[in-house]
């Protein structure tokens, strides 16, 4: 296959200055010297990228995720090493650079766009396509400078995406505007996906890697990590995170603490695990028999810890994923565990589902353990597999308990109801 991308042993040198000499004695006493220290922000990454792929660029901050794009996009030059790009290339590295306040919407559709090597003509013929996608059609005569902080992201993608490139760089602007307008985003970027054109994206969140992307580019400290399918590489991701340790976060108010039961921020703890989960399993009825189960049957998935210190207020979270590495369902135990003190020793949570209304596939199973603070202490990714089949005609990815009614022409009869469809 054509390489579209080919990123080779890309070392990438910046110079920290501490402190700067403004006036002329300064630099004449240190003859005009100013001392600096080497900060290396990338070191000997190699990756290929084929054409028509969507690769995810994964890492904590200052792992030299963005350098790296910069490097491919042409901004900024490596210091040993060389990116080759085959095709043309268009980056949203940040949404609305080059926007003048003063101009009009109007008027910055169209210096926006000839920066990223659109001609007048051409911008003409996608002019009310841009508009319409930015939702700013009673704006776009009124000057940027009173636009919202939403209306100004949203004209930025719109332009940045009416680019048909062969190979698309994004940096961290795939959650711009409300819920609906970051859903016509998605959809754009699997618009893409469908044309065949490259893709590769920064992003902080594994979830979204996981959708969107087929592979993965760990980066740690500068170095390569990893480049492996989607599921794999997070996994291994999440590993390098727990063994290199994040600092705690500050305490949370009295507020906070009672909203830990949601969906909190993913921060890892330090190397010392206050609990480490040991396994996780399946159980299902007859299992002895068959390694299946069958949509609508009970399952349940148990999990057993080993608490190194006392916890206050555990709380777990299962997730389940397709084979692609998509999440299925995700939930936390939030009232089941959460301020529920434990203590020292060996323990286990189970998670109950009367009804896996899951259709024919493999799944995997994925769970992690946080504190009342919203810190994860362990994750096992994955966790453990298992198998639905499904005896019904059904397809798809969920069998819903269904019931159709029928009207005969000319009938005067009540609807009857046939049997349930699953």
């Amino acid at each position: 296959m054509t390489v579209a991308i080919d990123v080779q042993g890309v070392s990438k040198r910046f110079r920290l200055y501490h402190q700067k000499y403004t006036s002329l004695k300064e630099r004449v006493v240190h003859g005009g010297h100013v001392p600096y220290e080497e900060f290396w922000a990338l070191q000997d990454v190699s990756a290929e990228i084929t054409a028509g792929q969507t690769v995810g660029i994964l890492g904590r901050n200052g792992s030299g995720k963005s350098t790296l794009l910069k490097c491919i996009a042409g901004i900024l030059q490596p210091t040993a090493g060389q990116v080759v790009v085959r095709g043309q290339l268009a980056a949203m590295l940040e949404l609305g650079a080059g926007f003048q306040p003063e101009l009009s919407g109007r008027d910055n559709i169209y210096l926006n766009g000839s920066l990223l090597g659109l001609s007048t003509r051409e911008i003409d013929r996608r002019f009310d396509e841009i508009v319409g996608f930015a939702e700013l059609e009673q704006f776009i005569d009124n000057q940027v400078k009173y636009y919202s902080s939403g209306m100004y992201v949203r004209l930025g993608f719109s332009v940045a995406v009416s680019v048909e490139p062969d190979v698309l760089l994004v940096d961290e602007v795939l959650a711009v505007g409300d819920e609906r307008f970051q859903q016509k985003c998605m959809e754009r970027i699997a618009q893409f996906q469908r044309d065949g054109r490259t893709i590769v994206v920064v992003s902080h969140s594994p979830d979204l890697m996981r959708d969107i992307c087929d592979t993965v580019l760990v980066l740690d400290r500068g170095q390569k990590v990893t480049m492996a399918p989607a599921g794999e590489a997070i996994r291994i991701f999440r590993e390098k995170l727990i063994e290199s340790g994040f600092a705690p976060p500050p305490p949370v108010s009295a507020e906070q603490d009672e909203q830990a039961a949601g969906d909190l921020p993913v921060e890892i703890t330090t190397k010392r695990r206050t609990i480490g989960l040991t396994s996780v399993s399946a159980r299902y009825s007859r299992q002895d028999e068959r390694n299946y189960i069958e949509t609508g049957e009970p399952i349940e998935f148990r999990v057993d810890f080993d608490v190194a210190t006392p916890v206050s207020g555990a709380q777990f979270k299962i997730t389940l994923l397709n084979e692609r590495g998509g999440i299925v369902f995700s939930s936390t135990s939030a009232g089941a565990v959460v301020g529920m003190p434990l203590d020292v020793g060996e323990g286990s949570a189970t998670f109950i589902f009367d009804s896996m209304v899951l259709l024919d596939g493999r799944f995997s199973v994925t769970v992690e353990v946080r504190d009342q603070g919203g810190l994860v202490l362990d994750i096992l990714d994955p966790g453990c597999d298992f198998e639905v089949m499904n005896p019904g005609r059904a397809i798809g990815l969920v069998g819903l308990s269904m019931r159709v009614e029928v009207l005969p022409p000319g009938s005067g009869e009540l609807p009857r109801a046939a049997a349930n469809a699953r």
